[in-house]
């Protein structure tokens, strides 16, 4: 009887160690204002505050919130280099630090999608900033539908560690193709972030129910209006309600992953993918 009892003891202690890095995602599926980056900056204050009294441990934006995505030529008609190089912002620059600021205030992680201006380039990024106002994560759009002519295209994918596990962070377009995210988890990401702004709708949905499933990693999908927390076996676990401004709240367990189609590859045989198409 002894044994008995000690055996399920033990597994309640594995589990709650396993499970000692969750936390409660919000993504905030907000529309912003385009080029107004300090009605964007007070909106975000506005609903990050909201999150973290809700129980927000890491709150996400969709892709170029700040600035209101104008980098795009379907969204920005017209646009001209000098007019986006106005808008950008230095990834110390005065909002961004702002942001850093009030990330330490709330004791949350805070992602903000901003255009970013760097020396003399711009990039379409994203920064997380950590509960202590650090930098924790900073990554650069490294794919686009040939649509944002004056950005710059990034050239790696960083994976960070967290006290809640380990992060990666695609943006937008990365998530069309198959590579980013794969790159991610092989590196070992146990959370993709992916702000987004481009085409949404059920093709969108399932394909971020793949990349998670495909992965075996939890993803946040974060777009003005459709956001999605999926879990490493594909499936929508919080997702916004109408298109209306909101906030979609999840609880992620980094622990519990899908690893089995990572170790059965045989990338011994892939390497006529790195080729260009014929």
């Amino acid at each position: 009887m002894l044994l008995r009892l000690f055996i399920p003891f033990v597994s309640i202690a594995a589990a709650l160690a396993a499970d000692s890095q969750s936390f409660t995602v919000a993504g905030l599926s907000l529309m912003p204002e385009p080029w107004n980056k300090i009605a964007n900056f007070q909106k975000l204050e506005r609903y990050a505050r909201q999150a973290a009294s809700q129980g927000a441990q890491v709150v996400i934006t969709p892709e170029g919130f700040l600035e209101g995505y104008v980098g795009n030529e379907k969204r920005s008609p017209g646009l001209n280099r000098e007019q986006f190089f106005a808008v950008g912002e230095p990834i110390d620059g005065p909002l961004l630090k702002r942001i850093a600021a009030l990330a330490r205030e709330l004791n949350v992680y805070l992602s903000i999608g901003f255009a970013e201006r760097r020396g003399n380039a711009m990039f379409n990024s994203v920064a997380v900033f950590s509960p202590t106002g650090d930098l924790a994560a900073h990554y650069s759009k490294s794919h686009t539908a040939d649509d944002e002519p004056f950005n710059t295209k990034g050239n790696s994918f960083p994976v960070v560690s967290t006290p809640f596990g380990r992060w990666g962070t695609l943006i937008c377009y990365d998530r069309q193709m198959t590579e980013p995210a794969r790159i991610l988890a092989l590196k070992g990401a146990q959370f993709i972030l992916v702000p987004a702004w481009g085409a949404y709708g059920e093709i969108n949905d399932i394909m971020m129910r793949v990349r998670a499933y495909e992965n075996g990693v939890w993803l946040a999908f974060v777009h003005p209006r459709r956001c999605l927390i999926i879990d490493p076996g594909g499936k929508i676990v919080a997702s916004n309600q109408g298109e209306l401004d909101q906030i979609v709240l999840a609880r992620v367990h980094p622990a519990k992953l899908r690893r089995e189609l990572l170790e059965r590859r045989r990338p011994e045989l892939y390497g006529e993918i790195l080729s260009k198409t014929k």
